[in-house]
């Protein structure tokens, strides 16, 4: 009698039913509620509600408003020390300045990005700012303050006048400096 074996129908039929194997084990650890991982917390509704995400469009952004004076004041309090008198940079990023040197061949004169040369949408700075300034204390700032804060940068960059109030209403229509320097793909 002679017994032949065949390694492709072994291997496969093994694999498979250590496929189904793991995938059942998983299903089966999600469906009794342990994380796979075994870390983390579950996220309140609280918390969840501080969670925004705006489109350049403005759709996401918090309702609010401020000032290019009460952004002055919110700079001075909570952004200075990083980003210098002069929103020139020091620790942190400058924030204004090197428009127009994003796109040239002197290896001399490295680009400069900024708020003003750089980001294409008014919305970006809200966002960046609500998520992660000031750098001792990210989130910190309320949504009037952030909006203030973005006005005062966008005003030192010589994108909006002194007295504009910026809001949720309005920050997307805010037409930034290199607006088209970025390439639209659409899908």
């Amino acid at each position: 009698m002679c017994i032949t074996f065949n390694k492709k129908r072994f291997f496969s039929s093994t694999a498979g039913a250590l496929f189904f194997f793991i995938s059942g084990s998983l299903m089966t650890t999600s469906v009794i509620g342990q994380t796979q991982y075994g870390f983390g917390v579950d996220v309140s509704e609280d918390e969840l509600s501080h969670f925004i995400s705006p489109l350049p469009d403005g759709r996401g952004l918090p309702v609010g408003s401020g000032t290019v004076i009460d952004g002055k004041k919110v700079y001075q309090q909570n952004c200075l020390a990083c980003h210098g008198v002069n929103l020139e940079g020091g620790i942190g990023d400058a924030l204004i300045g090197g428009r127009d040197t994003l796109a040239n061949n002197d290896p001399n004169k490295p680009p400069l990005k900024t708020v003003e040369s750089y980001w294409p949408y008014a919305t970006t700075l809200f966002d960046y700012i609500h998520r992660s300034m000031p750098f001792t204390g990210p989130g910190s700032l309320s949504y009037d303050d952030v909006y203030a804060v973005s006005a005062y940068i966008l005003y030192k960059g010589d994108i909006i006048g002194e007295d504009e109030v910026i809001s949720n209403e309005n920050l997307a229509l805010i037409e930034m400096p290199n607006r088209d320097g970025f390439i639209r793909i659409e899908k």
